[in-house]
């Protein structure tokens, strides 16, 4: 336990992961689903800035996979290659810190969306992000835990997101969706995440046109549209906001039923950053919460009822728990399989086809909160954060490196589906 808690879970966590409002989040007016009359709100709105222009982008033939000259380009230190146009992704793969200008040669329209896209909200709160950094550094253990082992799991549970990427160009080569998955759960978590030296606003303007492209590219999949529901168009702010909540509400609600301490700052910072990075992969303000209540009650209206297996997010399961494992040849399956019903719960671990493990859960059980209190008792040590934070950032950058099978990771802006 000792072994999967301190040297596994966190780093997991980041490889299998997606604010003082100014006015408080509303109730949602339609419930996923309403049609007709209902049809109103965030189901039915997605993204008006991005999606014309991501379209634009891969029907002119702008966004094809990066080709063999453009794949040799790995390192952002090296120069471009000569004598080969360049390709929109390849342009991304220029821009990686927060305070760098975007790169020359983008289209002007897409150039005038970014710069946009990259300006934090007027409510961005620099006191409130640094306090999230400060949570990070001592309770990153239990984050990554629940990100990986919880709300990577869950995320296979939820229709229309495991369908997404299931039909979606990602849902082909899991490793490499989940290294950029895992990217974005790195720079949120990151300790300059909004900084001028950090990667956030990167990495989550990147993902909002990545959102935007798929939004084009599925309703062509017969796969996805056999499949979603009658949903016309993927990824609505609902469904983003759906995912928020299985990331940001559900590892604060954990935290508690765990009697993790953490203070109020620590509390009001993590959920700062979380609503601080809704706003900047393209969500309404007015749909984000403003406290953890409203998140609570929100998750309660659009997450908790939306549940269910689907062979995709079965399939999608296997996948992740044979990626976990393959990490670690300890960490065997049963092991998995308990720990994550541990922290999922059996309805969830049901839903997802977990195997229940008569020998691991109750010692599971019985072991964790131990855990957590011994390491509880050490943390008001001095030098003991900043220790533990060393230590388990180096295996976080370990687990990026494996995922990406040492090529680096690049967000990049799909042009096709899912082979069929």
């Amino acid at each position: 336990m000792e072994n999967l808690s301190r040297r596994k879970a966190l780093s997991l966590g980041v490889a299998l992961g997606l604010v003082g409002v100014a006015n408080p989040a509303r109730a949602w007016a339609a419930a996923p689903g309403a049609q007709g009359a209902a049809a109103t709100g965030p189901e039915w709105i997605w993204d008006s800035a991005a999606d014309p222009l991501m379209a634009k982008m891969i029907t002119g033939g702008h966004v094809p996979a990066i080709n063999t000259a453009w794949a040799s380009w790995v390192n952002n230190n090296d120069p471009l290659p000569s004598g080969v146009p360049a390709e929109f992704n390849a342009y991304l793969r220029q821009w990686t810190r927060n305070d760098q200008p975007l790169p020359s040669g983008l289209p002007a329209d897409v150039r005038d969306f970014m710069e946009s896209a990259r300006r934090l909200p007027s409510w961005a709160d620099a006191g409130k992000l640094a306090a999230a950094a400060r949570f990070t550094t001592k309770k990153g253990i239990y984050t990554g835990a629940l990100y990986g082992l919880g709300s990577g799991l869950m995320s296979t549970a939820i229709p229309r997101e495991a369908r997404a990427v299931y039909y979606s160009k990602g849902g082909a080569d899991m490793k490499d969706r989940i290294a950029k998955t895992a990217q974005l759960g790195y720079d949120v978590g990151d300790l300059d995440a909004y900084r001028p030296s950090g990667g956030m606003i990167v990495t989550a303007v990147k993902t909002r046109m990545v959102h935007a492209a798929v939004r084009h590219l599925l309703p062509q999949s017969p796969g996805w549209d056999r499949t979603s529901g009658g949903q016309t168009i993927p990824i609505s702010q609902a469904d983003v906001m759906v995912t928020w909540h299985s990331l940001a509400t559900f590892v604060m609600r954990k935290l508690r039923d765990w009697r993790v301490p953490v203070t109020t700052a620590e509390s009001e910072g993590f959920l700062h950053v979380w609503q601080v990075t809704a706003h900047m992969l393209g969500v309404l303000d007015e749909y984000i919460p403003a406290s953890w209540a409203e998140a609570e009650s929100q998750s309660r209206q659009v997450l908790d009822p939306v549940l269910a297996s689907t062979p995709e997010g079965n399939e999608l399961t296997d996948v992740l728990l044979d990626i976990v494992a393959e990490l670690d040849a300890g960490l065997t399956r049963p092991l998995i399989n308990a720990f994550a019903r541990y922290t999922l719960g059996d309805r969830t671990g049901d839903l997802i086809g977990l195997d229940r493990e008569p020998f691991w859960q109750p010692l599971i059980s019985g072991a964790w909160p131990l855990l957590v209190a011994f390491r509880e008792g050490l943390i008001p040590l001095p030098l003991i954060p900043q220790a533990a934070w060393t230590v388990e950032e180096a295996l976080r950058k370990f687990v990026l490196l494996y995922l990406s099978e040492g090529r680096g990771i690049h967000i990049e802006i799909p042009d096709a589906n899912r082979p069929s």
